[in-house]
């Protein structure tokens, strides 16, 4: 893969955004893929590579760089370490202060000793072990993104083979993990713009979350509306960034009057 980190700035969540070039020019060339970013309790801003530097971390006091490489990403070893791959990471800080990392696997890795970790895999992935998930969508899973609010940790994951993506959430963020349903599928007329317009795109995957006042207010997709092995380079199908706005206050509150109700006599308890 020849990817490259490259940053684009905007004064709007939505854009327009200007290219202003690769992140770290002089290492490797800027050479990055599936980077996924967040803000350091250290005022520092981290920037974690998957795929093609498996786990490499980037670290600057400005999000206009320059950005320096911290290092690699260590897990710690024991009986779920091979589900530790650093494939579609995506990476949190927990109230608790710690680091969280999902993989492609799925799988929970936690650590209490900063960024680079190490972490230690909590278990085998989740998503078999969450009833609803349909069996054809287990087989192909991908690209989670991990993110806590109103209570709860959420993840959302794409199953590339079905094109359809689908949320769990967890109390704590490792266990008992819940089945919401659909996050979202490409086939239904969800993006509509403010003009009536309805769009659709053959694949929607590589969710992020933009997060403010502790709720979700925008998703930012990788879309492109063919088939992959249909997009060639240099034609007009390649792949593009779209940015959704997104109520999550209100799923929030949605979620937390249904955990009430679920708790009101006479209605059996769900696990914590």
């Amino acid at each position: 893969m020849d990817s490259l980190a490259v940053h684009a700035v905007s004064d709007k969540v939505t854009g327009p955004y200007i290219d202003t070039g690769v992140c770290w020019p002089d290492n490797q060339g800027g050479k990055g893929h599936n980077v996924t970013a967040l803000a350091m309790p250290d005022g520092r801003y981290a920037v974690v590579v998957s795929e093609t530097r498996p786990g490499d971390v980037f670290v600057s006091k400005s999000l206009d760089g320059p950005w320096e490489l911290l290092g690699s990403i260590k897990v710690a070893s024991n009986a779920f370490s091979d589900r530790a791959g650093m494939s579609n990471v995506s990476i949190m800080i927990r109230p608790d202060g710690d680091y969280m990392i999902v993989p492609r696997s799925g799988a929970i890795m936690i650590s209490k000793q900063g960024i680079l970790g190490p972490y230690v895999v909590q278990g085998p992935g989740v998503y078999a072990q969450v009833p609803g998930i349909p069996e054809e969508a287990l087989r192909a899973m991908e690209d989670p993104v991990i993110w806590f609010s109103g209570g709860l940790y959420h993840i959302v994951a794409n199953g590339f083979d079905a094109r359809k993506a689908y949320h769990i959430t967890s109390v704590d963020g490792i266990g008992h993990w819940t089945f919401r349903g659909l996050a979202y599928d490409p086939t239904k007329d969800f993006l509509r713009y403010t003009d009536g317009t309805i769009n659709h795109w053959h694949k929607i995957e590589r969710a992020g979350v933009l997060l403010e006042n502790g709720h979700v207010t925008h998703f930012t997709f990788a879309v492109v509306d063919v088939p992959k092995d249909k997009e060639c380079g240099n034609d007009t199908h390649g792949s593009k960034i779209i940015v959704v706005p997104f109520d999550g206050a209100a799923m929030d509150r949605d979620l937390q009057n249904a955990a009430k109700q679920s708790q009101a006599p006479g209605v059996p308890a769900q696990p914590k």
